[in-house]
């Protein structure tokens, strides 16, 4: 049976050579990061793990010293309730204050902060961001533009993504399947603004085969967060 907390499961192969004399110090009111230091500290001085040998036959050196690649190939994190609801709420307002999330979860502060942290750590928490109002700041044309490249290989499609990364109207870039080669979001003032934007930005680009451009008419629906 594989050690867990708060999603956190060690394969049977890792608890095979964990010392077990360690074993009644776990203790399930440790928090996620005082059992991971514990689990380094004890398996690097463990004389349970044995010394491999490579295909070769050179000397590959023992726990103490693979400990970091060894703690990343057994172990993965699952996601519970807990993280779940604190995702939801940091998507519906992200200034909210550990003493806010941790009411809003029903928690102490203390865990709820050792939760975010981790939840950042392990990239489940890209970055927090404002959202901006684009009609307020004069940028309420939103256009939608399919561009096909005259030739697609790796070196030009790198080119251009480069160019496209560089331009600020271009706001999101997606490489698409079908007819087109990539999809654009982009902002401008009004139509002359994107007019001009095609001509001495877009047209600039040499791959540049052709492009198709959409209009927004009315925004629907506009969800900053993702389904959680």
């Amino acid at each position: 049976m594989p050690f867990s907390h708060s999603g956190m499961a060690w394969s049977p192969f890792v608890a095979a050579f964990f010392p077990s004399s360690l074993l009644p110090l776990w203790g399930n009111e440790r928090s996620f990061e005082q059992k991971q230091h514990f689990f380094l500290q004890s398996f690097a001085i463990s004389e349970n793990f044995p010394n491999f040998a490579a295909p070769d036959g050179d000397f590959v050196p023992p726990a103490g010293l693979c400990i970091n690649i060894c703690f990343s190939l057994t172990m993965t994190y699952t996601l519970d309730e807990t993280d779940l609801q604190l995702l939801r709420t940091l998507q519906r307002n992200a200034k909210l204050t550990t003493k806010e999330l941790a009411e809003a979860v029903h928690l102490t502060p203390t865990p709820v902060f050792e939760r975010q942290k981790r939840l950042e750590r392990l990239g489940f928490i890209r970055k927090y961001v404002a959202v901006l109002d684009p009609e307020r700041l004069g940028q309420g044309l939103l256009v939608f533009c399919r561009v096909k490249l005259k030739q697609m290989n790796r070196e030009i499609a790198e080119a251009f993504v480069r160019r496209i990364q560089r331009i600020p109207e271009v706001t999101e870039c997606y490489n698409i399947s079908g007819e087109y080669d990539y999809l654009l979001k982009i902002r401008a003032r009004d139509m002359k603004q994107y007019q001009e934007f095609v001509l001495n930005k877009l047209g600039a680009i040499e791959s540049l085969g052709s492009l198709e451009s959409t209009f927004v008419m009315a925004e629907v629906k506009n969800e900053q967060g993702i389904n959680v």
